[in-house]
């Protein structure tokens, strides 16, 4: 999903500027910090690879010092590249020799790599991570709950989560302001009195998940008439007037601005997706406390508005996840 153009740094200040902002709160709002730092000086070499080349043999490649190489993985959309990319440079900034997987698959094909040893981390959503790997489908409230859950979960792969994000990257249901003014939209709830004539928009499995509409009709009684919509088309289907409501994601870009009005969640039909790196526990163990401190660095970086900058100036600018990476390293001097 990575589109390729060399981009310049022209229009990219407001968004390096909010990064440069975020940079200074991280640390206190990130949802479990951990670890601590130590400088180091040594030279690194890059690889970036792709899918096809995450083999045993990637995690072999010769790092500095006598010590392997990090193998980062992630997963086959923008958003994940965009995050692998941020982690694996900045590992290189503090000296460290790493291999970055784009591109490597779902979360089932991803985290049986990492479980095989054929990468070393990749950034994760605690409740996708719950919900596909654990296969654990109760609804939480809490969203650090959701965390050391998953944390406990992959313990016993021999992997561990570090720090989580104040970001969630969820499912989140958008209309146009002027429909949500008609109907006084402000939650999920507040669709109930329109019964079936809301017509909501989704991919084909919204309609038969729990966080679709199994979950809206348990949680907030919603039964509305559902439109399948591939996710590509979900702004061009609420514009159009194809749907009323469309089931989309809090970091898309193109819920930057007033352009679309998103409905509050109170139930948390939808879960929480906090981003948080499953690492191998063996590499933290092996590489010191630095390791995990500059991941928590980067981590503690994100910020929803950020996120979806980031996302704007890969799906929409068509800029490389490597260049907008390095853009946000920059500005808050992890790079």
């Amino acid at each position: 999903m990575t589109n390729r153009r060399k981009p310049g740094l022209g229009g990219t200040t407001a968004w390096r500027i909010a990064a440069a902002v975020v940079a200074l709160f991280g640390a206190a709002v990130a949802l479990a910090a951990c670890g601590s730092s130590k400088s180091s000086t040594t030279a690194t070499t890059t690889t970036t690879t792709s899918a096809p080349a995450v083999t045993a043999a990637t995690t072999r490649l010769a790092g500095t010092n006598g010590r392997p190489a990090i193998t980062v993985g992630a997963k086959n959309f923008a958003e994940s590249n965009i995050l692998g990319n941020l982690y694996a440079q900045a590992l290189r900034a503090k000296g460290y020799t790493v291999n970055l997987v784009e591109n490597v698959g779902s979360t089932e094909i991803i985290y049986k790599a990492l479980k095989a040893g054929r990468i070393q981390m990749y950034p994760e959503y605690t409740g996708t991570l719950l919900s596909t790997v654990a296969e654990d489908t109760r609804r939480f409230t809490d969203a650090n709950k959701v965390y050391e859950e998953a944390r406990a979960f992959v313990q016993k792969d021999g992997l561990t989560l570090t720090a989580g994000s104040i970001v969630s990257d969820s499912n989140v249901l958008a209309t146009l302001p002027s429909f949500a003014s008609q109907h006084k939209l402000s939650s999920i709830g507040d669709l109930k009195p329109l019964g079936k004539t809301v017509k909501i928009g989704g991919p084909p499995e919204f309609a038969t998940r729990f966080e679709g509409l199994k979950g809206l009709e348990a949680l907030y009684g919603v039964k509305p008439t559902f439109v399948p919509v591939a996710i590509e088309l979900s702004y061009k289907a609420l514009e159009s007037g194809q749907v009323d409501v469309q089931n989309v994601f809090t970091t898309d870009p193109q819920l930057l601005g007033s352009k679309f009005k998103t409905l509050a969640d109170p139930e948390h039909v939808f879960g929480f997706q906090n981003i948080a790196p499953v690492v191998k526990k063996s590499l933290l163990e092996q590489e010191g406390p630095q390791l995990e401190a500059t991941i928590n660095k980067v981590t503690n970086l994100l910020s929803l508005h950020l996120v979806q900058e980031m996302n704007k100036a890969v799906i929409i600018e068509k800029q490389t996840p490597a260049a907008v990476a390095k853009q946000v390293l920059h500005a808050n001097g992890l790079a």
